[in-house]
């Protein structure tokens, strides 16, 4: 994934609309400024997500004024000290802990394990010829493998271009998160044995044989409770958040910039 720059390289002038607060202006500078901190995969959302922040961060010092906080605090103290004020967030109770742990199983269940081996036949992502010529021969070697014709690790050995072709092609003990997200994803769904069809990832092909899978186990829901009255309450702060900034936003004015949002920096 390619993302922006994230300083020198110049803004184009009036690509996007004047964003204002009240009164109050956000200025183009200000904007390219914290577009930094937005790394997108285009202009147009880090410009969005840098106007939004801003704008957010704009309404709830406008607040703090409005509310008469103290004098002297930096502005994250300040906007701190105006969502310890105004925000009211019910805390969830056991029942709703346990609504959500009944309503969602699959949510807390110890990793599923595995032990995998594979084959890589490398092709790099923006060489189409050279991916599908190594296609066709990853194809003709789990062809051999699952006719009987040759065995795995020789394979391995000969032809991977993994480093693990030293140990036979054997990944080890592989779980979700340890490997990128293309070649994870159907791995962890193929039982034991060798699989049947090719993975493709950005690396190239991969030919597959899990050794063992160790399903998870579902746990208990003592055991998982604090990390749901957590989320809960994360979540329920989150929405609370979007509630109040939609007031602010409708009292004060806001131009420019859509403030519908699932999560903000802010609430980090």
């Amino acid at each position: 994934m390619q993302l922006i720059p994230t300083g020198e390289a110049e803004q184009p002038r009036n690509q996007f609309p004047p964003v204002y607060v009240g009164d109050t202006v956000i200025t183009e500078e200000d904007i390219a400024r914290e577009m930094q901190h937005h790394p997108a995969e285009e202009v147009a959302q880090a410009w969005h997500q840098a106007a939004r922040s801003l704008v957010i961060r704009e309404l709830l010092l406008l607040q703090a004024k409005a509310l008469k906080l103290p004098a002297g605090l930096d502005e994250e103290a300040t906007i701190a000290r105006v969502l310890e004020q105004e925000l009211e967030v019910p805390t969830p109770s056991d029942e709703d802990c346990e609504r959500f742990h009944a309503a969602n199983p699959g949510r807390f269940r110890s990793q599923t394990l595995m032990a995998v081996s594979h084959i890589l036949l490398a092709a790099p992502p923006d060489d189409p010829q050279e991916r599908i010529h190594q296609e066709e021969a990853a194809r003709q070697i789990l062809s051999s493998l699952l006719e009987g014709r040759a065995q795995f690790v020789p394979l391995a050995k000969q032809y991977s271009a993994c480093e693990s072709r030293h140990q036979g092609g054997s990944l080890g003990q592989i779980s979700k998160g340890q490997t990128v997200e293309e070649f994870e994803r159907p791995v962890l769904t193929l039982q034991e044995g060798l699989n049947p069809e090719l993975i493709e990832s950005r690396y190239g092909w991969h030919i597959v044989r899990v050794d063992q899978r160790v399903d998870g186990e579902q746990l208990p829901y003592e055991y998982v409770k604090p990390k749901i009255r957590q989320y809960l309450s994360e979540s329920v702060t989150r929405r609370a958040f979007r509630q109040y900034l939609q007031v602010l936003a409708a009292d004060t004015g806001v131009e420019g910039v859509d403030l519908e949002l699932s999560d903000s920096p802010l609430m980090q």
